[in-house]
């Protein structure tokens, strides 16, 4: 057994969610990894591997037993994520969406809100989280979308831009600016579009590197009317709400992209212990040795730290922003960093779209570039360390 192999093993679940994982995995080993290269290859939505999920009642582990789900540990769910990214990124995507734009829902919302609209998530929905615009990516204050309160009503003018699930979602997570109140951050607020809302549009879906077969929307909002009722917070909370949603939703990103790096790592190390060059087994070759030392242990120290991030998450920690931003830089450059190499260690073949590393490594230059790009993380991780 190798050291991954035993650090998973030492994995801190209930015996009902290290069940709940075996499934998970099975279900990513007998069909969600056999369809992950026609899903890329065709772009086409894998709704196959959705239902699939359904069927597994996966998107009831992260919503409360009151609102029709069965909560497990934040632990549980991030192992899931990994597994299913592993076997297809594009399918990890698709799943983990759901968590990151109801999780504020589920934080935020009224117990009228959730009640009425967390069912149709734990039932198998689809859900959106709405932030980025053409104008405002890394920075949110620059968005431009506008909530204007009229009676009952709040009338909704805009778009949004990269919009994971966008052209699918039943439930969105939408962050505007509430006409009437002043500051560029201030007035950040967020509502609950759903869907079949009149003035909802997709206006494009994007033909994307990697991650093909998930769908990235661009949406309109033209006079949308959203009952006020369906406003998360007050006006004014968003940005509140946003950053604490972020701080929960950079893990998963992390491992999405530790399950990218986990499939490119295990796929190069099962190559080179079969190819052989001048009679040995390229593993055999000192050099490629302290590569896979180096990258075994990068591996490693990455998904401890995803396991110790998870369990201050479970214990009820809120403060570990500076954490998430590290966690998901280093398993993001990680998984890009491995998948290369695994490309380098299949040498030809690795370049060939018949060896599912050439995959990995498009899928994974998505993880540096969403939830922030790794640029702002470092400059988040290295400002606060600046003495006022």
């Amino acid at each position: 057994m190798t050291l991954l192999q035993r650090l998973d093993d030492r994995l801190t679940l209930s015996d009902e969610e290290t069940m709940l994982l075996d499934s998970v995995k099975t279900l990513c080993r007998e069909k969600i990894a056999p369809h992950a290269e026609h899903a890329d290859r065709t772009g086409e939505f894998p709704w196959d591997n959705v239902n699939a999920i359904n069927e597994l009642g996966l998107n009831a582990m992260f919503i409360p037993e009151a609102y029709g789900g069965a909560q497990m540990s934040y632990t549980a769910y991030l192992a899931c994520v990994r597994e299913i990214s592993k076997a297809c990124a594009s399918t990890g995507i698709i799943w983990a969406t759901n968590y990151h734009g109801m999780k504020p829902l589920i934080d935020w919302g009224t117990e009228e809100q959730k009640q009425r609209l967390l069912p149709k998530i734990a039932e198998g929905g689809l859900g959106a989280l709405a932030i980025t615009e053409p104008g405002a990516g890394s920075d949110a204050t620059g968005m431009r979308t506008t909530f204007k309160e009229e009676g009952d009503e709040i009338v909704v003018n805009g778009g949004k831009t990269f919009i994971t699930n966008g052209d699918v979602a039943d439930l969105y997570l939408l962050f505007g600016k509430w006409e009437g109140i002043a500051g560029a951050k201030e007035s950040i607020s967020v509502l609950i579009l759903e869907k079949g809302t009149p003035g909802l549009s997709v206006v494009r879906l994007e033909d994307k590197m990697g991650t093909r077969a998930s769908s990235t929307a661009t949406l309109a909002f033209d006079n949308c009317r959203v009952p006020r009722t369906n406003l998360i917070g007050n006006p004014g909370d968003g940005l509140k709400i946003l950053f604490a949603s972020l701080n929960k939703s950079r893990p998963s990103v992390a491992a999405h992209a530790l399950g990218i790096a986990r499939g490119a790592f295990e796929d190069s190390i099962a190559y080179i212990n079969e190819r052989k060059q001048s009679g040995r087994k390229i593993l055999e070759f000192q050099g490629i040795q302290f590569m896979v030392a180096d990258n075994a242990t990068d591996l490693a120290l990455a998904e401890s730290f995803l396991w110790q991030v998870a369990s201050w998450v479970d214990a009820g920690e809120k403060d570990f922003g500076n954490e998430a931003s590290l966690l998901k830089m280093r398993a993001s450059d990680l998984a890009m960093r491995l998948a290369t190499d695994a490309v380098q260690l299949l040498g030809g073949y690795g370049y060939c779209k018949d060896y599912r590393v050439e995959r990995l490594m498009r899928d994974a230059k998505i993880t540096q570039i969403w939830e922030g790009t790794n640029q702002v993380h470092r400059q988040l991780i290295g400002r606060s360390f600046l003495q006022r």
